[in-house]
């Protein structure tokens, strides 16, 4: 049985503008040319998980600004992705209070299966992200780099 793990953020918005009224074909070409190079896919093709990513500047935030992989263990990736995940979620079933461009789709995340290393990696990383650039907090706690 394959399982995966899809995390799918879509662009919120471009400048504060509406993308259906975008005239120019040259900012259309932009736009497609940013999701294609701003798209992530993490996958353990052992165990068959996938995660995609689609958010402009995480690809190179995670190069720039997050810490290297090793720097924290697994089990640390793993509890830390749990809590995220379970707020995540938690905002999904939510619209009326929290931005449903934001929180668009349920992450299915199951503690007791191993996802690897660079799945979990990777899924702490962009919710480190996803909190600093959104401004939000998904824990009690400001993110930290």
């Amino acid at each position: 049985m394959k399982f995966f793990l899809y995390i799918l953020i879509l662009l919120v918005c471009f400048v504060g503008c509406n993308t259906s009224k975008i005239a120019n074909t040259n900012n259309s070409n932009k736009i497609h040319q940013a999701i294609s190079n701003d798209t992530i896919r993490i996958a353990n093709d052992e165990l068959e998980y996938e995660i995609i990513i689609i958010e402009p500047g995480f690809d190179s935030w995670l190069a720039s600004t997050a810490k290297p992989e090793g720097f924290y263990s697994q089990t640390y990736l793993e509890n830390k992705n749990y809590i995220y995940v379970t707020e995540w979620n938690s905002r999904v079933l939510q619209p009326q209070r929290f931005n449903p461009n934001l929180y668009e789709m349920q992450i299915d995340y199951n503690q007791g299966i191993d996802y690897g290393y660079d799945v979990n990696y990777k899924l702490y990383n962009y919710f480190i992200y996803f909190q600093l650039k959104h401004k939000q907090q998904l824990t009690g706690m400001i993110p930290r780099i």
